[in-house]
């Protein structure tokens, strides 16, 4: 599968495609379409083959070791890369799971004042304190 030039390889400019085409039934669309509205248009033709094997077998890296012969740990980096191209980072986005009696104390500090309600928010969101991180 060809990647859909994104940007110009001249210029580096933002490329846009500006018609469509049905030969099935002769039906042309014509206008300024950006590239860069697929999400997937960063990745290279091998990445997009692995998100499809990904999908095909659910998520499932035992499924794809048999399917392409590769080790866990080269399908995680794999993903790894796939991830980072799609402008995020592996892990970062993970949140702190909270019981029901750490919501039920974190709300109960709000209601007697304890804590403001941007603290509340922050930490039923499992993010970290500001102050933490210095």
């Amino acid at each position: 599968m060809n990647r859909l030039l994104s940007k110009c390889p001249v210029c580096e400019g933002e490329m846009f495609v500006t018609r469509l085409y049905c030969p099935q039934c002769d039906t042309s669309v014509e206008g300024h379409f950006s590239p860069s509205a697929n999400p997937l248009s960063p990745l290279t033709s091998e990445q997009v083959k692995f998100v499809m094997t990904f999908i095909r077998c659910e998520g499932r890296f035992n499924r794809m070791e048999e399917e392409l012969g590769l080790s866990y740990p080269t399908l995680r980096n794999r993903l790894y890369d796939i991830i980072r191209a799609l402008g995020f980072e592996p892990g970062k986005d993970e949140t702190i799971r909270l019981t029901n009696e750490e919501r039920m104390q974190i709300l109960d500090e709000l209601a007697r004042g304890v804590i403001s309600a941007e603290d509340a928010e922050r930490r039923l969101l499992g993010k970290k304190d500001e102050s933490e991180d210095k």
